[in-house]
């Protein structure tokens, strides 16, 4: 294996060489076409961002005023910043079509250290996000059973929060948070199909939202338009950034894609614009249909189709919704497997973590430690808290994406690239600039949460990722991987 100038460096860089040939016997099956990559997409971004941060966001919480209709820009501003990092993120997946995703990235480009805060970052970060689309999943579960006339107690459907005093436990997150582990334990083929089936339905689901509900609004639901000024929007869109990713997770599965370098740059792409036109037209059909001070933040489409005398169709989108926020929570564990994979195979956690099962070419390992990780979450916290944590870490990674394809523009000039993302370096450069001005509006205590996990983290490289590292040559990870076979007979 080819190494930098100085092997020592906790700045080594991967070389794009080495990163090709570990694309051939990584353990994991090619299945994924085009339009089932871009299915992943949509499923990572379209779910709990429309369906439940939408409500909480317009509506306000305990610590947060209401934005009200001007929820439309909050997605609009996340939008934006989005977009600069999709860019990235496309040209480096047509050119590293590899399961580590920002974490290789980051690897390749800035180093090994730098590589490994975001792959660290993104292990918690994606759990989170399984957890919180999880919550919002609970949500909808507790308005279905409402309108069927059953009521949930808050003490199994909710954890505590100053809103839901009753709460104890999160029973609905729990539940559907394994379920989708055994979902993603059955191999990308079947994953890939299933994801492709529910966001069909997701998108018709939507549509219909919309289209109904455009003949139910009431233009004094759009007045106050901004209530609580700009600088809550902004707060807003650094909330709901946690609905405008999920390509960066879609990303992680280029090993599994058939023609990764060609499908992968037009998936991200694809997605995204998909994603934001829809997010648009609902949330406007949202905010008009009822008075954001009104609706249930927890339900908000169900909520505003009751509001307007229609509660059977509140209840089916509930119950649709349900089933739909489902491919957002198989987006990200499907992320933070192949995350984890790529670090273990790498030798920066113990390589354990990376053996796939030879039948379904899954790391089931990963998968389940990761599905009942995120099943904890969901069941003790609200959705707030976990929405901010993921984000600021999410925008972490975006930063270092959006630098890291600057450097390799400059550094790898003449390395092959399907896609080049347009107006380099501005591009890039105001995704930096947009990411950190989001990271600004989160709370401190998000900060100190995300600070500490990257401590913590920065033990684990010191004492153990650092010298078991492929990269290193005095790694004991060379003496296992090479040791002769013992003769037959």
């Amino acid at each position: 294996m080819a190494h930098s100038s100085n092997p020592y460096s906790v700045l080594r860089r991967k070389p794009i060489d080495d990163v090709e040939d570990e694309n051939s016997g990584s353990g994991l099956f090619r299945t994924l076409g085009l339009w089932q990559l871009t299915a992943i997409g949509v499923g990572g971004i379209i779910g709990v961002g429309i369906f439940t941060l939408a409500g909480v966001v317009a509506h306000g919480d305990a610590n947060n005023p209401g934005v009200g209709p001007a929820v439309v820009i909050s997605f609009l501003v996340a939008g934006l910043a989005s977009a600069a990092a999709a860019l990235s993120y496309a040209e480096f997946a047509g050119m590293i079509p590899r399961a580590g995703s920002a974490y290789t990235y980051g690897y390749v480009a800035l180093g090994e250290l730098i590589g490994w805060f975001i792959g660290w970052d993104l292990l918690l970060e994606y759990i989170a996000i399984v957890a919180v689309v999880a919550i919002g999943i609970s949500g909808y579960f507790g308005a279905f059973m409402s309108g069927i006339g059953v009521t949930v107690p808050d003490a199994v459907n909710s954890a505590w929060t100053p809103d839901t005093p009753h709460g104890v436990i999160n029973l609905p997150a729990i539940v559907v948070c394994l379920i989708v582990t055994w979902i993603l334990s059955r191999g990308s083929k079947s994953f890939g199909r299933f994801e492709l089936v529910a966001v069909g339905l997701k998108v018709l689901l939507i549509l219909g939202i919309i289209g109904i509900g455009v003949f139910h609004l009431h233009g004094e639901n759009f007045s106050p338009f901004m209530p609580s000024g700009f600088g809550a929007v902004l707060t807003g869109a650094a909330t709901v950034f946690f609905a405008v990713f999920g390509y960066d997770a879609m990303s992680t599965a280029a090993e599994e894609a058939k023609d990764a370098k060609k499908h992968m740059p037009k998936a991200i792409i694809l997605s995204l614009v998909i994603a934001m036109i829809l997010y648009v037209m609902a949330t406007l059909v949202l905010t008009g249909m009822q008075n954001y001070a009104k609706m249930n933040p927890t339900s908000a489409f169900a909520s505003a189709f009751d509001s307007v005398g229609l509660p059977t169709i509140g209840t089916v989108i509930a119950g649709f919704a349900v089933i739909s926020i489902l491919t957002v929570m198989l987006t990200f564990l499907l992320g933070v497997t192949r995350v984890w994979f790529s670090m273990s195979r790498d030798g920066l956690l113990p390589k354990w973590f990376a053996k796939t099962d030879a039948k379904r070419g899954v790391p089931q390992r990963v998968t389940w430690i990761a599905g009942i990780a995120s099943a904890v979450l969901a069941g003790v916290l609200p959705i707030r808290l976990v929405a901010d944590l993921t984000n600021i870490g999410i925008l972490a990674a975006f930063v270092v994406v959006c630098i890291a394809v600057i450097v390799l523009r400059r550094t790898k000039p003449h390395a092959p690239r399907e896609f080049r993302l347009p107006w380099m370096p501005v591009v890039p450069a105001f995704g930096v600039l947009a990411s950190l001005f989001l990271i600004a509006q989160l709370h401190w205590e998000t900060w100190l949460r995300f600070v500490i996990w990257l401590i913590i983290g920065l033990f684990i490289y010191y004492f153990y990722g650092r010298h078991h590292s492929l990269m290193n040559p005095d790694s004991p990870r060379h003496a296992d991987e090479t040791e002769p076979a013992t003769p037959a007979g």
